[in-house]
């Protein structure tokens, strides 16, 4: 009985180095719980920059369709250009997009191109005030539109910088030769490339 006792006051309480075991084990965890939160977080804000910018594509492509000029490569050929760059400046007259706005084929251009790149200089973003570049927080950053058009077939662009440093957007694009140019060339440079064909 007397060894028994003995043994038992031996084993009495985890040892100092038990206790850093489990802490650090407990610490690792903990840390690359927090890691995978911050990479989930990252990705989860770069799928939202790219829906961004695939929506903006596509926008202009509905505001070119929706202007039913005769014959229609007639008006698609005024909205080749690049956008976004560069303040557009005052809105023309009058604003087509206004209830009961009677406006011909050109003033419905100048008012999609206006409001395409106020869009993508994001001035439906206007929390957070302006950033240095005069863009409103939020939304793209630096954010730039090219369209092209050849025989009705539509190649709608949008460029903008990334958080991270990876390859440049534009680099491996075969197919849209005629639009890798959209943007400042660098390993942040995203693209979105759309093509349409409208009649």
């Amino acid at each position: 009985m007397k060894r028994i006792s003995n043994h038992l006051k031996k084993q009495q309480g985890m040892t100092f180095i038990e206790v850093l075991i489990a802490l650090v084990i407990m610490v690792t965890g903990i840390l690359g719980a927090v890691a995978m939160q911050a990479t989930a977080k990252k990705g989860s804000f770069d799928a939202m920059q790219r829906s961004l910018a695939s929506a903006l594509a596509q926008d202009i492509l509905e505001r070119m369709r929706s202007n039913d000029a005769d014959p229609a490569n007639a008006v698609l050929n005024t909205y080749v250009g690049t956008y976004g760059a560069a303040d557009p400046g005052v809105a023309p007259a009058p604003a087509c997009n206004t209830p009961g706005a009677l406006c011909n084929s050109a003033q419905m251009v100048a008012t999609d191109l206006f409001l395409w790149t106020q869009q993508l200089r994001g001035a439906n973003v206007t929390a957070g005030g302006q950033n240095a570049g005069g863009q409103n927080a939020g939304g793209l950053l630096n954010a730039v539109g090219c369209i092209t058009e050849n025989n009705n077939a539509i190649t709608v662009t949008v460029s903008w910088q990334g958080r991270t440093s990876t390859q440049d957007g534009a680099a491996a694009d075969v197919g849209f030769a005629t639009n890798t140019a959209c943007g400042t060339a660098n390993d942040q440079r995203r693209q979105v490339h759309i093509q349409a064909f409208i009649f």
